[in-house]
């Protein structure tokens, strides 16, 4: 089935390739990576590389996305609102990186901030077990939790596509995952980065640095008149290559192709 999927896709992506202008945000960003995106009301897909959305790679904290649904589902947390007690010392002169996440907060400002210490606290109550059985149930990347820390989804062989970011999106958007329709409404909710009166997109980004290099993702989709947008983005580098953007350019490349698709002013 999922060949069948591919082979589709990548006849699809050949086809668009001379509409879309995908080569101009990369170069202009002076990065490497590629964007996927699924056109939901054509039921088409939109690649700027068929064979980089193969490829699968660590999810860094886009895992936010299906983590908050398991601490939900499984009762670690009673709503986004719960608040997780900071773990570590209060002097935040310690810490030379985002010295402000370091501090109590509720599990919506962490998604929102991306404070990653609060979903390792999580992670650790829910429990690789646990973990194992939403992930197979979802389909949701390799499954392989091989990795001891809590944090597998920012170190370790655990891996994910750009195109199984979308399938799993776009189920969580028809509601046909193993959650409650409370769960989704309320990942709904927390997802939303941007709204105008024109469309709403619903986003996580994600940056993790492994072997050398910095990978970094932008995955959500965007609601617009009667039709919805998913969308990942991956971009990687060498940490050996200085570009200040980086962060930046994981929105700045997926607006740009969306713009061209009229999804987004």
């Amino acid at each position: 089935m999922r060949t069948t999927i591919l082979c589709i896709v990548f006849l699809y992506s050949l086809h668009v390739s001379a509409q879309i202008d995908f080569v101009t945000p990369f170069k202009d960003c002076q990065i490497e990576g590629s964007t996927s995106i699924y056109d939901y009301k054509n039921k088409k897909w939109i690649l700027s590389d068929s064979k980089d959305a193969q490829v699968e790679t660590l999810p860094a904290s886009t895992f936010k996305i299906i983590n908050l649904f398991i601490a939900l589902e499984t009762g670690v947390i009673k709503d986004e609102n719960e608040v997780v007690k900071w773990v570590g010392t209060t002097d935040t002169t310690l810490y030379g990186y985002r010295p402000d996440i370091y501090k109590d907060m509720t599990v919506k400002e962490a998604f929102e901030v991306s404070a990653g210490w609060v979903f390792i606290e999580l992670a650790k109550k829910i429990g690789k077990e646990r973990y194992k059985h939403y992930l197979k149930l979802c389909k949701y990347g390799n499954q392989n939790l091989s990795q001891k820390d809590a944090d597998f989804w920012n170190f370790g062989a655990f891996a994910i596509s750009t195109i199984n970011q979308i399938e799993f999106m776009t189920k969580v958007y028809e509601e046909k995952v193993p959650f409650s329709k409370r769960n989704i409404e309320i990942l709904k909710r927390v997802m939303i980065t941007e709204k105008t009166d024109a469309y709403t997109i619903r986003s996580k980004t994600g940056w993790t640095r492994v072997s050398g290099n910095d990978i970094g993702w932008w995955v959500g989709y965007v609601e617009r008149n009667e039709n919805v947008y998913f969308f990942a983005t991956r971009i990687i580098k060498k940490r050996s290559t200085i570009n200040k953007n980086f962060g930046q350019c994981r929105k700045d490349i997926t607006k740009n192709i969306l713009r061209q698709l009229k999804a987004i002013e």
